[in-house]
């Protein structure tokens, strides 16, 4: 997953985003040490900075993401319906897979999310909640 020419690309410590032509919100995880729940709150705080809408509509590539505390997970688990429509994730890593999984599978979410291989099909899947 590549930003497009032209495209306003956000850079935080966990992550780049920007928006597509759709308005889906595209991150790419980058490979950093597990935060904090400080770290998150604030890696939180500056990514809703940058929402152009109430709700978006996420496709993730989590390929780097790092492992995180059950406390980080549990935050993220209550902030994320906050701003999220649904998510649907990429990963070309077994231990990215794994990390999604875990975080998405064993928490129940008030948003659709689903696990993808091909950045066009979680694209397609997730313009029915634009």
């Amino acid at each position: 997953m590549k930003a497009p020419e032209n495209t306003k690309v956000y850079e935080s410590s966990t992550s780049t985003h920007w928006y597509d032509e759709n308005e889906i919100l595209c991150s790419i995880s980058k490979k950093t040490p597990p935060l904090s729940l400080e770290e998150m709150k604030k890696t939180i705080q500056d990514f809703l900075s940058t929402l152009r809408t109430e709700k978006v509509c996420m496709l993730i590539d989590v390929t780097h993401a790092s492992e995180s505390s059950r406390e980080v997970r549990d935050y993220a688990a209550e902030e994320l319906p906050k701003f999220v429509k649904a998510i649907a994730i990429l990963s070309d890593s077994a231990l990215g897979k794994m990390l999604a999984n875990l975080f998405f599978r064993l928490t129940t979410h008030p948003y659709p999310t689903k696990m993808f291989n091909d950045e066009q099909e979680a694209k397609e899947w997730l313009k029915q909640y634009l």
